[in-house]
């Protein structure tokens, strides 16, 4: 067994394979599946959630490879491989795109070395850290990213598990501070809305039974995370609203994509 092997835990629900199983992978265990049931009774509309955002990742990247010229992407808090995961998606549109995935997750970090293979023109890379390790995230995607060229930085669904609000901001921040001028952030979040209650009852119940515990934000302390960057249309929104191919309904993940002046 290796190190990331033994690191990963199937007694306890876990965020990235629950949303795996949402999203019809197969990349989950039965307490994930259980915990996955739970959440969708008390909010069926859960699974649309995490579809959705995986919908936005792709219109998202795909707008700025092939609109706004950027060829290098920082993909923090990965997620479990899926379909048109961030790298495809944009040497789809330019071959010589480069990606790096982060995340801290064994098993995410055990599926990536074996899937997340980029074209022979790109550079695909990853990294086992934590979203609060900013220095070393920066130092290690640098040996793959020139970050004196614009990057996208790509924070889907991540900072929710930053409890701390003003941390929250600062890492988010800290990273873009880092980054070149005409680098853009990417950025999806859970909130709290007094129209989506049942998604209140979800997130409570992930909290008690689940791992890593998240935090909800108000769809204006969501906008927060862009301060100082050109918000690119129609803002932030429901990810489902962000250039829609066909319309879809709203739903409780909030996100934007801005630019760095």
């Amino acid at each position: 067994m290796t190190d990331i092997e033994s690191r990963i835990d199937t007694s306890r629900p876990h965020t990235a394979r629950i949303w795996n199983y949402w999203t019809g992978g197969k990349d989950n265990y039965p307490v994930d599946r259980e915990a996955g049931d739970r959440i969708r009774e008390l909010h069926p509309g859960i699974g649309d959630y995490a579809k959705a955002d995986r919908l936005f990742l792709g219109r998202a990247v795909r707008h700025l490879a092939e609109r706004e010229g950027i060829r290098q992407f920082l993909d923090i808090g990965t997620g479990l491989p899926s379909a048109d995961n961030t790298h495809e998606v944009a040497q789809r549109v330019a071959p010589d795109a480069r990606v790096v995935y982060v995340d801290n997750d064994p098993l995410v970090l055990a599926h990536a070395r074996a899937l997340l293979v980029g074209t022979p023109e790109g550079r695909t890379d990853y990294l086992d850290a934590d979203l609060r390790d900013v220095d070393a995230i920066l130092a290690a995607a640098a040996k793959t990213l020139d970050l004196s060229e614009p990057v996208a930085l790509m924070l889907l669904g991540v900072v929710i598990f930053v409890e701390d609000d003003e941390e929250s901001y600062a890492v988010v921040r800290r990273l873009m501070d880092a980054l070149a001028p005409g680098s853009h952030l990417v950025l999806s979040h859970t909130v709290t809305h007094p129209d989506m209650p049942d998604v209140d009852a979800a997130v409570a119940f992930w909290n008690e039974h689940g791992t890593p515990k998240l935090t909800q934000r108000t769809p204006a302390a969501v906008a927060r995370y862009f301060d100082g960057l050109d918000l690119l249309d129609p803002g932030v929104v429901s990810c489902s609203a962000w250039r829609p191919e066909t319309p879809a309904p709203p739903v409780a993940m909030y996100a934007g994509v801005a630019r760095k002046p």
